[in-house]
């Protein structure tokens, strides 16, 4: 039975992002499942629901398994496809691959407030808090670390794609949309994956949505 993965509009969903790069990067099959966000249609929501009690997207079928939290959803096919390599195979850097990629998950809040994921959202710079600014400080110290320590053996952050990638594609866009100025090591970075054919993917896919989030265009 085919992997399910429910995610959300592609312009704006940067949680939807990470695990469906995990397995579009990775060449595991899965379906797709497109539901809208926040929409006025109570059927949207209740269509999530079906799949998932926490009422968000994404969230991973596998039969009768449900996973429903995008690095939770990449812990689980990290188990089901090793061969996929999601995480590195050396000790040392899966254990830094998981750490930065759990920061990732439960931190960064300013830039995310800041800096909405848009797609569309015209180029553009804007005033950063302070702890927004922090935030981007942290995120091009940890891949320039990360290129620095482990990334001899490949251009992504430990070499070869992994989760951890994954986990900050989103940032990329966000660091593209809002024209953050990064160092020449970051910026070469994110021009690595900007042209990773699944990111490429995901984002020719997401300009192409003409659905609008009121709420996701106040930046």
């Amino acid at each position: 039975m085919a992997l399910k993965l429910v995610i959300g509009n592609k312009n704006y969903s940067s949680w939807s992002m990470r695990p469906w790069l995990a397995l579009r990067a990775s060449n595991i099959p899965f379906e797709e499942i497109f539901i809208p966000l926040y929409t006025d249609n109570a059927a949207d929501k209740n269509r999530i629901l079906s799949f998932s009690r926490a009422g968000k997207v994404p969230a991973l079928i596998d039969g009768d398994i449900t996973i429903w939290d995008s690095l939770a959803i990449i812990e689980y096919l990290a188990e089901q496809f090793p061969e996929a390599g999601l995480w590195p195979e050396d000790r040392a850097r899966r254990a830094h691959a998981r750490s930065i990629s759990a920061e990732m998950h439960s931190g960064f809040m300013a830039l995310r407030n800041e800096c909405g994921m848009n797609l569309h959202r015209p180029v553009g710079a804007i005033e950063l808090s302070a702890d927004a600014r922090a935030n981007v400080a942290r995120i091009e110290d940890i891949w320039t670390e990360c290129r620095k320590r482990w990334g001899t053996s490949g251009p992504f952050l430990f070499g070869a794609f992994c989760a951890a990638d994954a986990m900050f594609a989103p940032v990329v866009h966000r660091f593209r949309t809002y024209a953050i100025a990064v160092a020449p090591q970051a910026a070469s970075y994110m021009e690595t994956m900007m042209a990773l054919p699944a990111f490429a993917e995901w984002t020719r896919a997401g300009l192409a949505e003409t659905r609008v989030i009121e709420k996701f265009e106040t930046m």
